[in-house]
């Protein structure tokens, strides 16, 4: 017992003497400040660490944005044996020993094993195909940390075998909760000493820091620490004292690392977009790091082929000759070179025409036939036995110094390579070179799309898909297509929560459970036959991709975490479920809601009733109506009740009233339903909406007599036409 008082007592002593940063790490999930795309609630990443579920993870991100904090709070959460190894420090003998010590927890204590790596990226290819095996059979859980691409420095079987999840610098917010709390905090931060800080100099701590939470820490307590307290004992902290704690931004900067790779891709981009002050900050950034100019050089001669070319021939002689100089004068004064060589890509005419190049490098390996036409072959050795070079004919012998024949093989004449641009040079050019050919060219318009950043990926879940397969085959096409088109043209984030209301059917949740694997899908089912059908369908997929059903009562909704923000709501809405109750989840559901959130309902309305219907297939059959009168009455009423049946425009009003602004789109579709007993129930059965129109305005005997023409055309293919109307909300 005297031990463990020794050991608590030297572990606070540890604790008050380590640097304010580490004594500040977040215990709790609660306490994590930022990563919100990834960690907020109802999230992949939260769900898997909440329920003891982590599996194979790498953590990539800047320093000081909490990926070891992260481990930690894993380890806190888990109850597997949660072990860490430092991949600058150690080696395959290590990872051994702890291979060993899992497969022997796991044989006799049937304890799973977690191994933290830190700094991944260090270990060779030879120690991380050592781990690879282990990873592969469950023997232990890899949870890595990064600075760098994973991409380029994790092992690719490695990496397909792990969630890979981003860490973004952290926000000016978060870093100001973080400042207040470890001046607040009693225990581990300065709570119980009198500090006053000016918001200039937070302000200025928080911006130099650059989302560097580690940094921001490490300010704070020289800040702290080397100040003298007044004769109140009060430390007094203003943007002198932050200036002289935090002196310069930290450029993050690896010669070798992704910051190497992605701000010269940054400065390459500027130029080629032609943004001057842009392309100079760049510039700088990569000149205050230490890179070397002949890169940037080296990296400028390319673009002034590659995006300026014969728009300004000009532009690659303007960057060798600004190479030259530098390469004469050298630094300081170099910088102006490298700065003009900069400014005029930047400011030159762009033309990317030179690709017409590969663009030939591609038909030369592609195209079979591959002959030199005999007019422009040597004629010097053949020409009397083969006839070559005969029929050639000189252009400097004619006017204009061009005469018009065909220079590509046969069978690739009137193939386009080079494509000059309407600028600069070879704008002036263009006219005259189009002019020259034979035949009209046909433009071949290449267009590129830009890929949104993720911030995490996922390996593949055969399971998943084959669970989503087997949904989509029993839904049947055309409905099919609908839960599609309700989500048609929607640009998914992996991390995106979403809520369906009204879940009455799985079809509607197909399209974002492909699309919202590191996010998550709640549906909000009302029905108790929906949800116990539900339950069984959801049970199918394991635990972490299920979407999270709870019932559809008001009540109910305390299920949902109040942090719980949901980037789109949508499901299809029927009059059925289109109540008052609906009505008040759907305001508290709004009240969740935040700015970014979008609404996507799908609402059908039938165009003409059951007495349209039938009178339309009777004429269709030529079949006498033996009631005339007594169904075209009922399709009169029917029209004027199906009007009253639409809920869309008091949906629209009811979201209106709620901050939502809408807009619609509408299509119509013709169908057959066959008329069998379970459709006349659905038309005719006691309690139903129809009967009620149907029983208020006719006897029991007209009854009886609509029931019976139904009867007689039982099993014929009954004409519908419907309506869909897909409701867009925005805040």
């Amino acid at each position: 017992m005297g031990q463990n008082l020794f050991e608590y007592k030297a572990n606070q002593e540890l604790l008050r003497n380590a640097p304010l940063a580490d004594r500040m790490r977040p215990r709790t999930l609660d306490e994590f400040e930022g990563q919100q795309a990834i960690l907020a609630e109802g999230r992949l990443l939260r769900r898997a660490i909440n329920t003891d579920r982590v599996g194979n993870l790498l953590l990539h991100g800047p320093p000081g944005v909490g990926k070891t904090t992260l481990a930690r709070i894993i380890a806190s959460q888990t109850r597997a044996h949660f072990s860490t190894v430092n991949a600058v420090l150690a080696g395959i003998k290590d990872l051994r020993k702890e291979v060993e010590d899992a497969k022997d927890r796991l044989a006799k204590h049937n304890l799973r094993s977690i191994l933290f790596i830190d700094e991944v990226h260090r270990f060779n290819t030879a120690q991380q195909d050592a781990l690879l095996p282990w990873v592969e059979n469950g023997t232990v859980t890899l949870i890595g940390a990064t600075t760098e691409n994973p991409y380029f420095e994790v092992n690719k079987a490695l990496l397909s075998r792990s969630r890979l999840f981003r860490l973004q610098a952290l926000e000016s917010d978060d870093l100001h909760k973080l400042l207040s709390r470890a001046l607040n905090d009693t225990e581990r931060g300065y709570g119980a000493r009198k500090i006053e800080i000016s918001k200039e100099a937070s302000n200025h701590l928080v911006d130099i820091s650059n989302g560097d939470a580690r940094c921001l820490l490490n300010a704070l307590e020289l800040a702290v620490e080397s100040t003298i307290p007044d004769k109140a004992n009060c430390i007094k902290i203003n943007i002198a004292i932050a200036e002289e704690s935090i002196q310069e931004r930290a450029v993050l900067y690896d010669k070798q690392g992704d910051a190497h790779y992605d701000t010269i891709s940054a400065f390459i981009k500027s130029l080629r977009g032609s943004d001057a002050d842009a392309a100079l900050f760049w510039l700088a950034r990569m000149i205050e790091a230490g890179e070397s100019p002949r890169f940037i050089f080296r990296r400028m001669l390319i673009a002034a082929a590659e995006d300026i070319g014969l728009a300004d021939p000009q532009a690659i002689v303007i960057v060798e000759a600004c190479a030259a100089a530098f390469e004469r004068v050298g630094l300081p004064e170099g910088l102006y070179h490298l700065s003009q060589a900069a400014l005029y890509l930047a400011c030159a005419e762009k033309s990317n025409s030179l690709l017409g190049f590969f663009e030939a490098i591609r038909m030369v390996r592609t195209s079979q036939k591959q002959t030199i036409p005999s007019h422009l072959r040597d004629a010097s050795r053949d020409k009397d036995a083969f006839g070559d070079g005969i029929g050639y004919k000189y252009p400097h012998a004619f006017k204009e110094h061009w005469v018009s024949q065909q220079y590509l093989p046969k069978v690739l004449q009137g193939e386009v390579f080079w494509q000059p641009s309407h600028n600069g040079w070879e704008g002036q050019r263009r006219s005259i070179m189009l002019e020259r050919k034979a035949a009209q060219l046909a433009v071949i318009e290449e267009s590129s799309q830009n890929n949104e950043l993720l911030l995490s990926s996922s390996p593949e879940s055969p399971q998943l898909e084959r669970w989503l397969q087997r949904q989509m085959n029993q839904a049947g096409e055309r409905m099919y297509m609908l839960g599609k088109k309700l989500w048609a043209d929607i640009q998914w984030n992996r991390q995106d929560r979403v809520l369906i209301l009204g879940g009455q059917s799985l079809l509607w949740a197909l399209e974002p459970l492909k699309k919202v694997q590191e996010g998550g899908v709640t549906i909000i089912s009302k029905k108790a036959e929906s949800q116990s059908r539900l339950l069984a369908q959801i049970d199918l997929i394991e635990p972490l991709h299920r979407p999270k059903l709870i019932n559809g009562g008001i009540a109910d909704l305390d299920q949902l975490p109040d942090q719980l923000k949901f980037e789109w709501i949508g499901g299809r809405i029927s009059k059925e479920i289109f109540d008052s109750e609906l009505i008040e989840l759907l305001t508290k559901v709004s009240e969740k809601s935040h700015e970014s959130t979008e609404i996507r309902f799908l609402i059908t309305h039938a165009c003409i009733g059951p007495a349209a219907s039938l009178i339309e297939l009777m004429n269709q059959l030529k079949i006498k109506n033996t009631e005339p009168t007594l169904l075209k009455e009922l399709a009169i009423k029917e029209k004027i009740w199906l009007k009253e049946q639409r809920i869309d425009n008091k949906l629209e009003k009811m979201l209106n009233q709620l901050g939502w602004k809408i807009k619609w789109e509408q299509w119509s579709e013709s169908l057959t339903i066959t008329l069998d007993k379970e459709l006349a129930h659905r038309w005719l059965g006691n309690g139903n909406a129809y009967y009620e129109l149907v029983a208020k305005n006719y006897q029991t005997n007209d009854i009886q007599s609509i029931k019976g023409i139904i009867k007689d055309l039982h099993g014929e293919k009954l004409p519908q036409r419907v309506i869909h109307q897909r409701m867009i909300g925005t805040r």
